[in-house]
């Protein structure tokens, strides 16, 4: 009898923390066409691969910001994927200063896509901090294009990640710290000049500096480590929907959600499946496709 309590009390304590690394995915308000910065189905895809991770309680949080606030209490990571630049849903000088508190406790703060960009001055340098660079207006760029990522870095981020190409709006040329202070590229390509001549999507360019840069690798994700302890994550890629269907391109972003809230990622990278019926599932109503 005594050994079946204690193999009950086993059982409760490892319930009670089989959920204990929280990851908040905060999903931007409806955007664009159909099939385009579909923030909610792509968090909710995300959602889907985290519910198969130990360990792992994943929530998400639509229309740009949670609700309710409490919901940051005891969050490992935090992540963003929504419009950005001056619509930022974290730029309001009170979520500007939620974060950077969350921030320098230690808690993971990763963004995706538009979510990368906000106005340089405050919440260009609060980015810098939290994850090590940012999409900066008229000194990044934004094109529509399909680069090649052919090698990893040696970086848990990049576990199990295979070569892969997706046409999507991959920014590049971020403002990042000053020298790139720890901070680890991850997806890296070479534009062609055509890329760099544009257009670009908004504003179209070209721009001399991009262009003068011809021949140079571009970073298209990224990883950072601050001196709190937290951990961040950049990643430009998430504007068509589609390609949360490619496993490489999801695998990436999965492993990074892991990485910043500290937990161990497998040494072949979150494994995921996904079928094109996911894909069509909780798309905002946009009309018709």
């Amino acid at each position: 009898m005594r050994w079946l309590c204690i193999v009950a009390l086993c059982a409760l304590t490892l319930g009670a923390s089989a959920a204990d690394k929280r990851i908040l995915l905060i999903a931007g308000k409806p955007s664009h066409g159909p099939g385009d910065h579909e923030f909610r189905a792509g968090s909710l895809l995300l959602k889907k691969c985290l519910d198969a991770v130990p360990g792992i309680d994943a929530q998400v949080h639509d229309m740009g910001w949670p609700k309710d606030e409490k919901v940051f209490a005891g969050a490992s990571a935090v992540f963003l994927y929504a419009d950005g630049g001056g619509g930022h849903p974290a730029i309001q000088p009170a979520r500007l200063k939620l974060l950077d508190g969350l921030s320098k406790q230690g808690v993971g703060i990763g963004c995706a896509h538009f979510g990368v960009e906000v106005p340089k001055g405050e919440p260009g340098a609060a980015l810098q901090e939290w994850i090590g660079g940012y999409y900066e207006h008229q000194f990044s760029v934004n094109p529509m294009w399909a680069p090649e990522f052919k090698e990893f870095p040696k970086h848990p981020v990049a576990n199990g990640v295979k070569p892969f190409a997706v046409v999507d709006e991959w920014y590049f040329n971020m403002r990042f710290r000053e020298g790139m202070k720890d901070v680890t590229p991850i997806l890296v390509a070479k534009p062609s000049d055509a890329v760099r001549n544009g257009p670009y999507v908004f504003p179209r360019g070209p721009y001399a500096h991009i262009q003068q840069a011809r021949g140079r690798s571009e970073v298209m994700m990224w990883v950072a480590t601050r001196p709190d302890g937290g951990r961040g994550f950049g990643f430009t890629g998430g504007h068509k929907h589609v390609n949360w269907g490619n496993d490489n391109f999801r695998k990436v972003v999965l492993n990074a959600l892991l990485w910043i809230a500290k937990v161990e990622v497998p040494p072949e990278g979150v494994a995921s499946q996904l079928s094109e019926n996911d894909l069509r599932q909780n798309l905002d109503p946009k009309g018709k496709k």
